[in-house]
């Protein structure tokens, strides 16, 4: 099968939100399906999904969250929390002229997807899951919880947690921190079982990138599009992306009254079944019944790892239009 590829149709616009200001890149015209990224990602994660959605028939809207890309980079490190994430994706989608939308993400995106369907049921009639599946608001605080993981070891999100720490690994040599994040998740070039986790790190002066692969690229990553990735991120550094690990226990404390609610739209989820996220959170994925009472479609992908719109897009692209055409409006 051909694959779509990224074409002069792809419209980039910018709308007033409340963050400032909110990139977006578009194709298509029909039903409005918003697109949300995730960590160390930008609209460009979608570039697969545009023209093949625009081709289904949809209006297919991806953008850049608050502190990527084009988007504004508010100062305050409480200004990403998913509060705010929520209502950047409802004033898009009243921007771009519709009133209602469906919503579809991955990595933190999926999380920024499902939060968005949540608490604005009238926006979003449908959402879309891939990576990291659905957890209702509640449990422990997550910053208790992650300083629990990996015994002698720090799990990344409690290095992410400090202001500039994680920037003063990433930022000196971005492009070869981002090659190398990408290579540690993919199918074809993450560690072999039995090496060093990359989602760990040494407790005493150590690096993420000391246990990324050297030297190889995934096979769905080419030179040009690392430059389109190092390029945006060179430019805005890495704050604005690594908030959004800084404001998980704002959003365990601003969502605690939806603690335990299930999302009752229509829902998809498409996982990898060599990703972290699938694995260790493979409870969450057990209890959609509960969680999810409206999921009509589900996939875990053989062979995949976390970047799963980009590593598999033929795939994802076939079961996401027959799950957007399964809809009814």
């Amino acid at each position: 099968m051909h694959q779509p590829t990224p074409s002069a149709d792809l419209r980039h616009r910018t709308i007033g939100a409340p963050a400032g200001r909110l990139h977006l890149v578009e194709q298509g015209t029909g039903p409005l399906v918003l697109l949300v990224h995730g960590f160390p990602e930008s609209w460009y994660s979608w570039r697969r999904q545009l023209p093949a959605l625009a081709a289904a028939g949809y209006r297919a809207v991806a953008l850049d969250v608050r502190g990527y890309g084009r988007s504004s980079r508010p100062a305050a490190t409480d200004a990403y929390r998913m509060l705010d994430l929520v209502e950047d994706n409802v004033a898009l989608v009243r921007a771009l002229g519709e009133e209602r939308a469906v919503v579809v993400g991955h990595d933190w995106g999926a999380n920024i997807a499902a939060a968005s369907a949540l608490l604005h049921p009238e926006v979003f009639r449908a959402v879309g899951l891939l990576s990291v599946p659905y957890a209702p608001p509640g449990g422990p605080r997550p910053t208790d919880v992650f300083a629990q993981m990996g015994g002698d070891q720090e799990f990344y999100v409690s290095y992410f947690q400090e202001p500039g720490r994680a920037e003063a690994e990433m930022e000196p040599d971005l492009r070869g921190w981002l090659a190398g994040f990408y290579a540690a998740m993919s199918a074809d070039t993450m560690p072999a079982r039995g090496e060093p986790d990359p989602h760990f790190v040494a407790r005493a002066g150590g690096r993420l990138r000391d246990r990324f692969p050297a030297g190889k690229l995934p096979a769905w990553l080419t030179e040009d599009d690392l430059d389109v990735y190092a390029g945006e991120f060179e430019r805005t550094g890495m704050t604005g992306a690594l908030n959004r690990y800084r404001n998980m226990d704002r959003d365990w404390e601003d969502l605690a009254p939806y603690g335990g609610a299930p999302i009752k739209q229509p829902s998809l989820f498409i996982g990898g079944a060599l990703d972290a996220s699938t694995t260790w959170m493979a409870d969450a994925i057990a209890a959609y019944p509960a969680t999810l009472p409206a999921l009509t479609s589900s996939h875990i992908l053989d062979g995949c790892g976390h970047w799963i719109q980009q590593e598999r897009p033929e795939e994802v692209n076939r079961l996401l239009t027959a799950w957007l055409a399964s809809l009814q409006d």
